[in-house]
């Protein structure tokens, strides 16, 4: 699970975040290459909050197949 208190300064504000636990395989940018991408240290960061509930879903997608789960989306 995703620790917002390690959530990377990269990462725009909203509820979805990108840890520092992140390895940087970048599935989740692949997967929601509007969302995610991988910054220039290799790590990913949320670039954009999701605005659509098809969004919504590519990004839990994004969450789901991370496997780290360095990707939150709790609120912070």
């Amino acid at each position: 699970m995703a620790d917002k208190s390690a959530r990377r300064p990269g990462n725009v504000k909203g509820t979805w975040y990108v840890d520092s636990s992140c390895i940087g395989c970048g599935i989740c940018a692949s997967t929601a290459p509007g969302i995610f991408a991988l910054g220039d240290d290799g790590q990913a960061l949320v670039i954009r909050q999701p605005e659509t509930s098809d969004e919504t879903k590519i990004a839990a997608q994004a969450q789901d197949d991370c496997p780290v789960q360095s990707i939150g989306d709790d609120g912070e």
